[in-house]
């Protein structure tokens, strides 16, 4: 299983700017620039995408391993952050932390924090990063 996005960017790194698009279509040219990346002009930028990605596939993974155990949940909500650091002459992400909120009916705190620990080891997201990542976790 592939997936594809693209990015196309012009002019400098201050000054230019650019567009990303996912195979899928749901970003079309979605503009990013140094301004949506280090200061609040509306736009996207990488961080914030894979922020999302490392949400959206934690989410996914801990129903998987609920689900593994016997328990449908009734909702996961997961916040992703991820920090951006200067690093020597660059920048690295370094950290991405999950803010996770479950409604569970009927689940014991100790068995749902050790199925959410699996879950963030185990998100392919969570692989892929190489960065800490951290998380809090609450029953709703």
């Amino acid at each position: 299983m592939k997936h594809k996005a693209s990015a196309v960017w012009t002019g400098s790194l201050v000054e230019g700017k650019g567009t990303l698009t996912t195979g899928s279509g749901v970003l079309s040219e979605t503009p990013y620039s140094y301004r949506t990346r280090f200061e609040d002009e509306k736009g996207t930028n990488p961080e914030e995408l894979v922020a999302a990605a490392h949400a959206g596939c934690f989410s996914m993974a801990f129903s998987l391993i609920l689900g593994m155990a016997g328990i449908t949940p009734e909702k996961i909500e997961t916040t992703a952050t991820v920090s951006l650091e200067k690093q020597g002459d660059g920048f690295a992400v370094t950290a991405s932390h999950l803010d996770v909120t479950a409604t569970l009916p009927g689940v014991d705190e100790a068995v749902f924090l050790d199925l959410a620990g699996k879950a963030k080891a185990g998100c392919p997201i969570s692989k892929l990063l190489n960065a800490e990542i951290t998380m809090d976790a609450k029953l709703a």
